[in-house]
């Protein structure tokens, strides 16, 4: 933790390598043909952060997790979405910004929370289920639109749930969309690529995708519904010190 701790950008994120690693000038350094010279501090990583530091026990009046509020809600899109860096895309940012924040403590009230929620049900498909393209990483008008996927289905259900949706139609058009879709041996098929190289440059398909966030996001509603505690969330402030 004291490592995580050392690594947290000035910022208040996190990036996936290294520490404030953002001048712009070395993207325009000839050394290779994808423009990733940089490594900058991106609200998914800041969001798994958030939710590792909850379950050891910080909560968010910590410093350290105060600053990492504070650069989440300045990367806010107007929309109410995350872009994000390691999934395609704002999706993928969104719901794990949002779970961050909830294993945080931070009040699902909050107007910001709810703006990112809104969204996730504002780009819902008629089919109950989530997905979208990786042309929104060119064009952010595609953003949160593409054929309904597993793993997106299961990042937005996350997501909303999260955010004290545990009892809406979108949550449950997308649990029925996960359930219609298994396959009987119980696996999810899932032809798109959801998980992001280099934005821009390549994408890749992480097979268990379609597998393990599906079944998070099953297991997540289901124990919601039931009343059963989550098995992580924010104790006491600054404990760990």
């Amino acid at each position: 933790i004291d490592w995580i701790f050392s690594m947290q950008c000035k910022n208040g994120g996190w990036a996936s390598f290294d520490k404030n690693n953002d001048r712009m000038v070395f993207q325009h350094v000839p050394f290779a043909d994808h423009n990733a010279m940089l490594d900058p501090a991106t609200v998914d990583i800041t969001g798994r952060i958030l939710e590792m530091l909850a379950a050891y026990g910080y909560d968010r009046n910590h410093p350290v997790v105060k600053k990492a509020i504070r650069f989440i809600r300045k990367e806010q899109e107007a929309d109410g979405s995350w872009f994000g860096r390691w999934g395609v895309n704002y999706i993928y940012g969104t719901a794990l910004v949002l779970r961050g924040l909830e294993a945080m403590g931070v009040d699902y009230h909050e107007p910001y929370v709810q703006q990112g929620a809104e969204w996730l049900r504002m780009v819902q498909n008629p089919d109950g289920g989530w997905g979208e393209t990786y042309t929104s990483y060119d064009d952010a008008d595609t953003k949160g639109i593409g054929p309904s996927t597993a793993s997106q289905t299961a990042w937005a259900v996350l997501g909303l749930l999260a955010a004290n949706d545990t009892r809406s139609d979108s949550v449950a058009r997308g649990v029925a969309y996960l359930l219609r879709t298994q396959k009987k041996d119980g696996s999810w098929d899932e032809p798109f690529f959801t998980g992001t190289g280099f934005p821009r440059v390549f994408y890749l398909k992480y097979h268990m995708y379609r597998e393990y966030f599906p079944l998070l996001a099953l297991t997540t509603y289901a124990k919601v519904v039931a009343g059963v505690p989550q098995g992580t969330g924010a104790q006491t402030a600054g404990a760990g010190d």
